[in-house]
Formats: C-alpha cells, structure tokens, sequence
C-alpha cells in the first residue's frame, strides 16, 4: 500500500483522489490502471478545476454544425461544406523543449481537425517570451518558431497568422497555442463515438515508443520549476512526413465510408482515445497491447496504453471492412494493426494476449473524477513586477520610436518569414498585409477570415474586461476585412487554480468570455484550458486566448491595412475612447497596475458591421484597428506598410477630454483607422457610427498634432524602429 500510495502522488493524483479510485474499483488499482487513472483525471484531460465554469459558455448557433465535446468545433460556410478549428496550447512541453514542443503542438491540432474528416487549410500560432534581454527567452522563441515552421512547412499547410508577445511572467512558463482550420464537406464528417458492439479498433499511423509517457500529468498538469530539463523525456517527438501520409490515409478512409468513428492519439494517448470514444458512444472497449505496433520491443503494457507518440490515431471499423481498410493504409504506406473490439461491457479493458492487465469502468475513468469548486479571492493590488524602460520626461518623438521598437509591437516578420503562408493557394491576404488572414473557399462561393488574439498583461489589469477586449479584436480584426463571426474557439491560459488570486482571475475571464460572445451572438465551438502555468518567480499572466473564423462573400474587394494612395483622408471610425491603463506606454514606463475601462460590448459590434459593409462595399481603400501602442502605432503602420507618410490632427480626441499622450498613445478596443476618398468616408457616419477625419496619406514623415504635443518623425525611422526585431534575436541559442 505504501508503495502505491507514494506512486500516485509522483503520477499527479492526491491521496483523496486516489481513495476515490479505490472506491470506483472496489480494490486498489494495479500498476497499468493507476497509470491511466493519473493521466485521464490530470488537469490536462479531466479540467476538474474548469468544467464547471466552462458551462457558461454559449455554444449554440444556426450555422454550429459541431460544438465542444468533439476533436475540434465546425461551423456552416455554405453550399454542403463546414470548416472545423480549434485552439489548443503545447505550452509546458515547449518550455522544456521548444522546437520538439511547438511543432508538435502543431502536429496534434493538425489532427483534431481532420479527425473529423476536414483537410487542414490553415495554421496561426499565438506565442508568450519573457523579455528579449533574457537569454532563456530568446532560445525558446527561436525553438519554437523554428519547430512551427518546421512541421506546418513539411507538411504543407500555410501558417497565415498569429502573434507574438514578450512580458516578463512567461521568463520561465512560455505560451505556445496553435489553432488550425480545415475544410470538410458536411456529409463526409464523422465524430469521435465508438459505436456497434463487435467492431473492430484499429491503431493507424507511427509506431509507439516511450516518448511522451507521463506528459499530461507528470508535465502538462503541474507547475514548472528549476530542474524541469529532466523532464525532456516526456515531450513527445514529432515527423511531419509520417503525418501528411496519415492525413491523407485518413481522409480517403472517411471519404470511402470505412470508418464509424475517427479519434486523434494526443493526450494520454490509448488511454484517453479509447476511453473518450467508449464514452461518446456508451460502449466498452477491449484493447491488446500485444497487438500494437512498438518502436522499442520491451515496452511494459502501462507505457504503451499510456505513451503520447505522436502520428498515430484510432478508427472504429465495421469487420467486414478491415482488410480494405489496412489496404488503403497500405497505399499510404502508414502503420496500421487491428488492436481490439468494441464491446458491450461498459469498460475498458487491456489485454496482453489472453492476459487482462488492466479493467476500469468507462465511466470511472473518463467521467468519474472530481470537478472541484474554486475559492476565488481577489488580490489586493497588482501582484506583478514590472521595471520601467522608458523616462515618462521622453519626448512625443522618441516616445513613438520606443513603442514601434517594443517587442510585443514591432515587425514580426522574421517570425513570419520562416513560415509558408501560401503553400495550398488559398491564402488571399498573408500575415502583416491585413488585420486577418483571408482565405478563398470557391467550394462553397465565398471567403473565410481568421484571427487570433489576446493579451495577457491587460487581462492582468482586469480579467473581465481585457477578455472582453480579446473577443472584441477578433471581431474587429474580422471586419477590417469585411469579415462576419461565425464562431469562436479559446485557450485559457492561466495560473495554479487552487490558488485564491488565479482562481478569481480565470473566474473573471471566463464570464467575460461568455458575456462578449453572448452580446455579440458568436458561439464558442472548441476550446482548451491550460493551467498550472506557473515558474519560480510566480504565475504567468492571465492569458485567454482567442480564435476567430468569420465569412466574407467576395475576396477580391478585401483591403489591407497599410494605406493605399497619396492624398486619400484618414478617419478614425468607432467609439474609441483611448486610455493609458493596461498600455504598452504604461508597461515602459513601470506604471501597471489594476484596473481598465469597461468596454462598450454593443457600440464597438455596431462600428464593426459599419465597417464590414463599407469594406465589402468597396468604399475605403484601407482598414486597421487600433491596438497596441494606439493611434500613433496605427498610423505608423499604416504607412510603414505604404511607405507613405501622413499629417494628421488628433484635434477632435483632445477636445473630448483626452490628454494629448492619451490620443497617441492611449488603447482600448472600438477605434478603427481608415482611409480612402473623404467623402466616401464621412458617409460611413449616416450609419450612426461616429467617423472623424483626420488629415490625409502623404508627406514622407509623421507628422501628428495633438493638441499642444506635435511630433515629427521621418518614415525611415519608424521603419528601422518597426523592423527592429530580428536584429534582437539573432542571439538565439
């Protein structure tokens, strides 16, 4: 008994846990058992700290064709076809291992979705460094944006977008999230349910190895400290060529009919595969580890029902249709091996051979473990460090320089370029080139855009509101490009929930999350919680993370967010009321602190569908929404991307009561910088959106006037602060 209890706690489950196993089994639980208790009643798999609150979530709509619950949300794009996606975050692994860490967490949202039967279309990544200055930091995000680039190149799906943030909380704890898209058509998508009684499980893909064991709860479910490079062995080791033969396996297998049910190798691997598709289907399944092809010939039964090998999933299939099954497989030239049977029993059940070595009830494991209340208190006070970078005496000038230059806004083209982003032919607007990514979906007559978006030091200011704000740019983002939301899928990364003052912030946000999409009608169809991101110096940012898929009819008429002619005016569209709270102004400066204003959820929707209807309308020439860094980076970027200047006057913000600092500088969501023929923009005000000129596109410099703050500054300075980046990284390990 010692022994096992002392076991159980090296495997993440706590003594009451363990008990409650005992009880569920009536005995105690033998090694192989314990091994698939720890991992599927971790955090990672069980969200016992999160179910409960992710029940606020709204996640019906008309155009929902699969909502959470299945390996990846979809949505209705017209004419018979849906596309699928989801977010999902690699980021305990990755801060062990970058490379092997990202690019696998690429590899297994690559599989969620065409689990489903959808082909992978497109990737975006959304990625937290501590600072540049630290060494560590460096060498993770070169990992990790090498290991994205390396899997989504090989196996041939753009990367169209992302971001990247630096902050000092993510020093020890980085956030890797990759979402993917995919393209199905609706009457060839299948679900994860094992179902008919005698069928066969078959295992298709890599062989298994000792890679991965343990990661979900031993890695993914705890908090990283010092030492965490002994748990290297537990990052799983990704080949995106073994991939792309499975995809397309896979895909000729669900497009033939072959399969009942179709469910990805991730976390936990047999053990959640297997337990999750009985589950879904209300059905026992008997799985022969004897049967499954090894990558090690002495691996115990325990280390193959629970080993994360990657490249691998698990199909449910009639018996009379196996042999053509293992044939198209063999096409493929993938593994594949019939390993077990769907049964009656309500259990899963490993064998070796004749041997039982492990017997739990379905129930038991996929849905028997606890889900625990949170004790959320609010903290007193900001609870994290913050050094300033930047004299608050600097002037106008040097000030925007310093803010172009800032890591979390500058260029992340160095980033971008290692990435393929129109390898497939669909992508009509890249990375960098507008606020989304565009791609044509002639199968169905139209056009998606997707976005991703967050930012964790604002959510720190106030979870509830800085969520808001992050559902709020997807949106925004969607409408620069004349894109309508469709629906959402989220990673919520976060802290030690048992602690009082992470428990309150995720809380916070997930209200948050559940009320903007409430307002705004967009229901969230997958999602992922992450937590226990926590290093030696304390918690990581509260970070929601937000994804997007909006539809567009016509993606010849999308704008950019660069300017586009000499001589066009400027404007400033929406309710945007800029703010130095939660700003990246304030962060350089060393002033964060708690607090944000409270988002007009309605005013901003409507300047949304204002902008929406003018972009597919063609009546503005370019559309970019004011973000980070505010006005004054807006307009920067705006003619960096154009090489072309501007002179305005921020005259009508001032006048409103906000400080000249605050109308350059200031953030908050609702503000979107247009541009085009004046009167065509003034227009867009009939609609009851507030629309204010500005000045024009021209000039070689820029040159804004806030009140009694004016500052000039050459366009070959903001582009050398903006393209700053990738000078600061080269020393990368």
């Amino acid at each position: 008994m010692t022994v096992e209890v002392s076991r159980h706690r090296e495997l993440g489950l706590t003594d009451a846990e363990y008990e409650l196993v005992v009880e569920k089994l009536s005995r105690e639980p033998n090694g192989v058992e314990l091994a698939m208790f720890s991992l599927l009643w971790s955090e990672h798999c069980a969200y016992k700290h999160s179910r409960k609150l992710l029940r606020r979530l709204p996640t019906e709509g008309e155009r929902v064709v699969m909502g959470p619950g299945e390996n990846a949300g979809a949505v209705d794009v017209g004419n018979g076809h849906a596309v699928a996606f989801k977010v999902e975050s690699h980021n305990h692994p990755s801060a062990v291992e970058p490379f092997q860490g990202a690019a696998t967490g690429v590899g297994g949202i690559l599989r969620d979705v065409f689990a489903l039967g959808a082909r992978p279309i497109a990737i975006l990544d959304s990625l937290r460094f501590g600072e540049l200055d630290s060494e560590r930091s460096r060498f993770l995000l070169d990992g990790a944006v090498r290991g994205i680039g390396h899997y989504g190149n090989s196996i041939g799906v753009p990367t169209v977008g992302g971001e990247i943030y630096f902050e000092a909380p993510y020093e020890h704890n980085c956030l890797v999230n990759a979402m993917c898209v995919g393209l199905a058509r609706q009457e060839a998508m299948v679900r994860a349910a094992a179902a008919g009684v005698g069928n066969a499980v078959v295992l298709m893909g890599a062989s298994t190895g000792r890679d991965g064991i343990g990661g979900a709860s031993v890695l993914a479910s705890a908090e990283l400290g010092d030492g965490d490079e002994a748990k290297r062995p537990t990052v799983q080791i990704g080949d995106p060529f073994e991939e792309s033969k499975l995809l397309e396996c896979c895909l000729e297998l669900l497009e033939k009919g072959l399969l009942v049910s179709l469910q990805d190798l991730g976390a936990a691997g047999l053990t959640s595969s297997a337990g999750e598709m009985a589950s879904a289907g209300g059905v026992g399944i008997d799985l022969d580890v004897a049967r499954v092809p090894l990558r090690e010939a002495d691996m115990e039964p325990f280390e193959i029902i629970v080993s994360e090998s990657q490249e691998r999933m698990l199909g449910v299939v009639e018996p009379a249709k196996v042999p053509e099954v293992l044939a198209v497989c063999e096409r493929w030239q993938t593994g594949a091996a019939e390993i077990g049977v769907v049964t009656g029993s309500g259990r899963v059940r490993v064998l070796r051979g004749a041997e039982v070595v492990g017997d739990v009830p379905v129930e038991a494991l996929v849905d028997g473990c606890p889900l625990y209340d949170l004790s959320p208190a609010e903290p007193n006070g900001w609870i994290y460090g913050n050094r300033a970078t930047l004299d608050s005496a600097a002037p106008a000038e040097e000030t925007l320089l310093a803010l172009l230059s800032s890591p979390s806004i500058a260029s992340k083209r160095w980033a971008f370029e290692q990435y393929d982003s129109v390898v497939g032919s669909r992508t009509v607007r890249r990375p960098e080139s507008a606020d989304a990514a565009v791609l044509a979906i002639p199968e169905a007559g139209n056009a998606i855009a997707v976005s991703i978006d967050g930012n964790g030091r604002r959510v720190a200011c106030d979870p509830y509101a800085g969520t808001v704000e992050a559902v709020l740019e997807c949106v925004q983002n969607l409408a620069c490009v004349g894109g309508e939301p469709l629906g959402l899928t989220n990673c919520l990364n976060f802290g030690n929930p048992e602690k009082p003052a992470t428990a309150w912030q995720l809380e916070r946000a997930v209200s948050g999350l559940a009320d903007a999409c409430e307002a705004l009608g967009v229901p969230v169809v997958s999602g992922n919680v992450s937590l226990y991101n926590e290093g030696p110096d304390g918690p990581i940012y509260p970070t929601p993370v937000v994804g997007m898929v909006g539809e567009l009819p016509e993606p010849g008429r999308v704008t950019g967010s660069s300017f586009a002619h000499e001589g066009d005016a400027v404007a400033l569209l929406g309710p945007f009321a800029p703010s130095l709270a939660g700003s990246e102004l304030a962060k350089l400066r060393g002033v964060l602190g708690a607090g944000l204003p409270s988002p007009d959820v309605s005013a901003v929707a409507e300047a949304c569908a204002t902008l929406r209807d003018a972009v597919r309308a063609g009546r503005i020439a370019s559309a970019h929404d004011v973000s980070d860094g505010g006005l004054a980076c807006a307009l920067a970027e705006g003619a960096i991307g154009a090489g072309l200047g501007c002179r305005v006057d921020l005259a009508p913000l001032v006048e409103r009561g906000c400080s000249a600092e605050e109308a350059l500088f200031g953030e908050g969501p609702g503000g979107f910088l247009i541009s085009g023929d004046r009167a065509a923009l003034e227009s867009l005000a009939a609609d009851g959106v507030e629309v204010l000129v500005l000045g024009e596109v021209g000039n070689g410099s820029l040159d804004i006037t806030a009140g009694e703050q004016a500052l000039v500054v050459p366009l070959a300075a903001a582009r050398t602060a903006w393209h700053s980046l990738a000078g600061r990284v080269e020393g990368a390990a």
